[in-house]
């Protein structure tokens, strides 16, 4: 028998039939499995009475100490009975996110006394726009779409409406800004989606007499949920005699987002870090990758966890439009500072690994760790959970 017929003893060969008795087990399991969907779904029934008592009773949808208490039920009910006190942890933090965005779509922190308001959505057909169009409409608001190809014009609605909300592309907001400003009602609301605030928010206060509040969402329109997605808040006029900040706070809490309120100067000066010296970092790498002919296919055979994560992210990145993220990039008042840092950090680094010093390659390297502190330890263990989740699905 040639070498290569002859059979692994490390890989034995697949029966080509299903034992019975596993057939049986594996009936038993499917039957398990499906009591345990009956039970989701009963949960999902009285969630659905939770979420019209929160309604009435003003109670919030997210109730931090109620799950944290719940969890620790649970692990400590997993651990007692064998099962893996992680593993359970996991499974119920996922039951946990779908009861909150369950309640959310039901309206459970939606305010009872909440006025219907007339929203022009500018940029209504866009991806974002079209996000909070539908989110504005599901909450009982009127909205007036308003887009390229649309009869009404960005004047009109304006004028027309109570709030008037600015999505369209970050190099033409404050062309429309412009264009809006004028025409929004002095009791009124201007506000806007844009990456950066500085130059958005200078042109809302600059063209309207309206109450001005920038806004950022920091997620795209494609999340699934928008259940602890967090959204910046940037208010810059509050005239008296109008609440429009606690109606805006109101109708993004009923959505399940998580509300940051800050100033367009900080705003930009962290996103500088948070956006631009991510998808600056991100670019040299794809591009790297590119100038290298680096197979993909090739690398994936070997791929590690976190080789598979950081693949996974930089591909996402490319796979979405250049526009965004040049805008991003461009629009920042900050990223000269920031990108000017990153490209010093990489000759410093790089002059150390041709030396080949090592001590003082340790030594960079510990001040880094030291300027994490003990953020280091809780990324270390959160990004073990993410890794934990992708090999799952490998």
């Amino acid at each position: 028998m040639p070498a290569s017929d002859q059979p692994d003893p490390n890989h034995p060969p697949r029966p080509s039939a299903i034992p019975p008795e596993l057939q049986t087990l594996r009936d038993r399991i499917d039957q398990i499995d499906h009591r345990f969907l009956e039970l989701l779904e009963e949960r999902h029934r009285i969630v659905g009475e939770v979420a019209a008592v929160k309604r009435t009773s003003g109670v919030p949808i997210k109730d931090p100490g109620r799950e944290s208490a719940l969890i620790a039920d649970r692990r400590d009910r997993a651990g007692r009975s064998g099962l893996s006190p992680e593993v359970v942890e996991s499974l119920f933090r996922l039951v946990l996110w779908a009861s909150r965005n369950q309640q959310a779509r039901l309206h459970a922190a939606v305010p009872i006394d909440m006025e219907p308001r007339r929203v022009a959505v500018i940029g209504a057909l866009g991806g974002m726009g079209s996000m909070f169009a539908g989110l504005l409409t599901d909450l009982g608001h009127e909205v007036l779409a308003v887009d390229r190809d649309t009869a009404l014009s960005v004047e009109d609605a304006a004028a027309s409406a109570d709030v008037t909300l600015v999505c369209v592309d970050i190099r033409e907001t404050e062309g429309v800004i412009r264009r809006a400003g004028p025409h929004v009602p002095e009791a009124g609301l201007i506000t806007d989606v844009t990456s950066t605030k500085r130059g958005p928010v200078a042109a809302m206060l600059a063209s309207s007499s309206a109450s001005v509040i920038g806004m950022h969402p920091l997620f795209g329109p494609r999340v699934h949920s928008l259940q602890g997605q967090r959204i910046a808040l940037t208010p810059a006029r509050l005239h008296e005699g109008t609440d429009w900040m606690s109606w805006l706070q109101a109708t993004l809490d009923s959505a399940g987002l998580t509300i940051l309120e800050t100033t367009a100067e900080d705003h930009d000066r962290v996103m500088a870090v948070v956006q631009v010296l991510t998808h600056y970092s991100t670019e040299v790498v794809g591009r790297t990758m590119r100038s290298l002919g680096v197979s993909i296919e090739e690398t994936l055979r070997f791929t590690s966890p976190i080789y598979h994560l950081e693949l996974l992210m930089t591909a996402r990145h490319f796979a979405q439009s250049p526009d965004l993220y040049s805008a991003i990039q461009m629009s920042n008042p900050n990223t000269e500072e920031v990108t000017s840092a990153f490209l010093k950090s990489a000759e410093e680094l790089d002059a150390l690994i041709r030396t080949g010093d090592a001590q003082a390659f340790e030594h960079a390297f510990s001040e880094v760790t030291d300027f994490f502190g003990d953020f280091a330890s809780r990324a270390l263990s959160e990004s073990t959970h993410l890794i934990d989740r992708l090999v799952e699905r490998s």
